[in-house]
């Protein structure tokens, strides 16, 4: 029998060429929905990762001074290669990644919208000025880049979140060192080629693989002015910590446990419970704006969640490239195995079982879980206040809005709340009183557009200026003033 051919090793990208890692250390890309192997990722060793760094810091002084307009021609051809690849792209985040693909273009094209927001930078990076601020003196601020900027991205959007990073950062002025997920690096390579494709210039982006001891590099090296990082919270904690530590300016997404308020007078019963569905249940959960605890208010408990179990129970999982499925895996069987726990853990503190959880079959040899309902949860309990990062739906059920209002404001979380109800009093009270930062109205998924920031509070986000947006513009720019006379 004739022997498999190797795996794939991805290379690392650097001064703009590909080359394989010296290193001996790689580890499986798997793709979640058979367990198969796709390729075999590298841990980049100190000396690459330096050697990354030294090509952006290289590169920076000429793509800092290459005209703004120029910077954003780039921008514009790299647009129109993202949509010329957008099935590819897509098809790949959903191989590596396991996602739907109907949801992998969404994420694509998600993405796209930050492109289209970067390719305004030159209305983003006005300044201001104040002529005749004294006698014979004139003062003007101008945003100028910050040099080298470091993205660390997570396994759940391997698209989109390198897309809210490189193209505000490099139009911007900046050079990039992008650290993907090891977990599904494969979108962010090709990624790269599109843009090298696109005319930036070598060493403006740099990419390596990697683990914990690239990321400490990165946020270590002092020639890296920025951090930009999507992740868990413990994480994220210790990116912000560090990195805040030798000096940089880091923004720092990270966990959430989003709550979902049903009204009786909700809307649309049939519009609440397709976002609520989606919000729980989509991308398997693995999502940092996933609705994870429902709070249904009074009477709207027994119908609303009769509707939900009929429709969870009716969710085909299976294969992201078949139309017919409705959820694909989660990435590993080891988040399969904490999920499980994390459902068992939860009745065993007394909620109770509506659907799903460990006794469901799922065909197939990838790593499924099925979507799970958790009824009469704990205000308390684990299943109500921990991020599970699955397809895991904990209910609670309460008597009024204040009470729920007041079970959201409790979590040490803040990152989104959506409310679904016909009452202008209710819904006012809610956005304007809720502790979190993205808020929906009749909206199960409260992700903003690119044009505004993606507004984690609390314990979901570390920093001061957000991803996306003008907090982006800012985060990757530093404000010079000049004041000046002329006699």
């Amino acid at each position: 029998m004739a022997a498999e051919p190797p795996l794939p090793i991805l290379p690392l990208l650097i001064a703009g060429r590909w080359s394989l890692s010296g290193g001996s250390r790689t580890d499986p890309v798997f793709e979640p929905a058979t367990g198969a192997v796709l390729a075999r990722v590298p841990y980049a060793t100190a000396a690459e990762t330096d050697a990354a760094v030294a090509a952006a810091a290289s590169a920076f002084p000429a793509w800092r001074d290459t005209p703004l307009p120029d910077r954003v021609q780039v921008m514009f051809r790299y647009k129109q290669l993202l949509e010329d690849h957008l099935e590819e792209l897509a098809r790949i985040v959903s191989r590596e990644n396991g996602k739907l693909l109907a949801d992998a273009r969404g994420e694509v094209r998600r993405g796209i919208e930050v492109v289209d927001f970067a390719a305004g930078m030159p209305s983003l990076l006005m300044g201001e000025t104040v002529q005749g601020i004294a006698r014979n003196i004139d003062s003007h601020s101008v945003r100028v880049p910050l040099g080298v900027v470091a993205g660390i991205c997570p396994f759940n959007f391997p698209a989109m979140i390198p897309l809210w990073m490189i193209p505000l950062a490099v139009t911007a002025g900046n050079s990039f060192v992008l650290k993907p997920s090891e977990r599904t690096p494969l979108t962010a390579a090709r990624l790269a080629e599109l843009l090298l494709a696109a005319g930036l210039p070598a060493g403006v982006l740099n990419l390596v693989h990697g683990g914990g001891e690239v990321v400490d590099r990165l946020l270590d090296h002092p020639e890296v002015r920025a951090v930009s990082f999507v992740g868990s919270a413990p994480v994220a904690r210790h990116v912000y910590a560090r990195a805040a530590a030798a000096g940089k300016r880091v923004q720092a997404l990270a966990g959430a446990k989003n709550h979902l308020l049903i009204l009786p007078d909700a809307a649309d019963w049939d519009l609440a419970l397709q976002a609520v569905m989606g919000a729980a249940f989509g991308a398997a959960g693995q999502r940092c704006l996933a609705g994870s605890v429902a709070l249904p208010v009074g009477s709207a408990a027994g119908p609303f969640l009769a509707r939900l179990v009929r429709a969870a129970e009716a969710v085909r999982v299976g294969d992201p490239f078949d139309e017919a499925s409705g959820m694909g895996p989660v990435i590993r069987q080891e988040s399969k195995d904490r999920i499980l726990a994390v459902v068992d853990k939860g009745l065993a503190e007394g909620a109770k079982l509506l659907t799903g959880g460990r006794g469901s079959h799922v065909p197939g040899g990838g790593f499924f879980v099925a979507p799970t309902i958790l009824d009469e949860v704990g205000p308390e309990t684990s299943a109500a206040r921990e991020e599970i990062f699955g397809p895991v739906l904990s209910v609670v059920r309460v008597a009024t809005v204040e009470e729920a209002i007041a079970l959201v404001n409790r979590s040490r979380y803040g990152n989104a709340a959506s409310i679904f109800t016909r009452s202008g009093r209710d819904a006012w009270l809610f956005r304007t009183r809720v502790e979190a930062g993205m808020v929906g109205i009749n909206v199960g998924v409260a992700a903003p557009m690119a044009f505004f920031p993606f507004a984690g509070w609390k314990g979901s986000f570390f920093g001061d200026l957000h991803a996306t947006g003008k907090d982006a513009v800012r985060f990757y720019t530093e404000t010079r003033v000049v004041v000046e006379r002329w006699e």
